[in-house]
């Protein structure tokens, strides 16, 4: 029990002042530092990550949706206290490469990386590039609605080869271009394209 929190709170209930976070950090104390999963959506604070972070040191998944309570540096500030996590997910509105790389470097046992929302279009390469150069023991991979471009593509698959699965939906700002058809063939199993919804 108390391995996994996933506390999605319905919006009617935030009306009725309950205390979301002390119910995170209640569940975390119940969980005895044996909590492999949890996902944040729409709470939270830098505190209340934390807290997680001090007393979690084994977790495997991370799931981070409209945090608002805390910056993108805090967030990865944090994470280098997980260093065994095995997927993480954020939908934010704005990704940097800072965040990706602070993922990245403290978590080499990274196999799944979902990345959901805005990318600052002059940063979507750099975002690519970074998860190249840090995440090279990718399975699964998602960046839905990175604005990705060619330079970004290709090195990650240079540079992913365990890479399995790939979810490019809304990246409507590049065509994929016929050498990395070829590599989708050879190596992937499974890709959602631009237009697949």
């Amino acid at each position: 029990m108390w391995h996994k929190i996933d506390l999605r709170i319905p919006k009617n209930f935030k009306a009725l002042h309950y205390d979301f976070e002390a119910m995170y950090r209640y569940a975390v104390d119940l969980s005895r530092g044996g909590l492999l999963e949890i996902n944040f959506v729409d709470i939270g604070s830098y505190s209340l990550l934390t807290y997680i972070a001090n007393r979690s040191s084994n977790l495997r998944r991370l799931r981070v949706s409209d945090f608002l309570g805390i910056t993108r540096i805090g967030i990865f500030e944090e994470v280098e206290k997980f260093p065994l996590l095995e997927e993480v997910e954020f939908s934010f509105w704005c990704i940097r490469e800072v965040l990706i790389k602070g993922i990245g470097q403290p978590c080499p046992n990274l196999k799944t990386l979902k990345l959901n929302g805005k990318f600052y279009m002059k940063s979507a390469d750099k975002v690519a590039l970074t998860i190249a150069e840090t995440m090279p023991g990718l399975c699964h991979l998602q960046l839905f609605g990175s604005g990705l471009l060619y330079t970004g593509l290709k090195a990650i698959f240079d540079n992913c080869p365990n890479l399995e699965h790939l979810d490019l939906r809304h990246c409507f700002d590049f065509d994929l271009v016929e050498d990395l058809e070829n590599q989708f063939s050879e190596g992937i199993k499974v890709v959602r394209r631009a237009n697949f919804f």
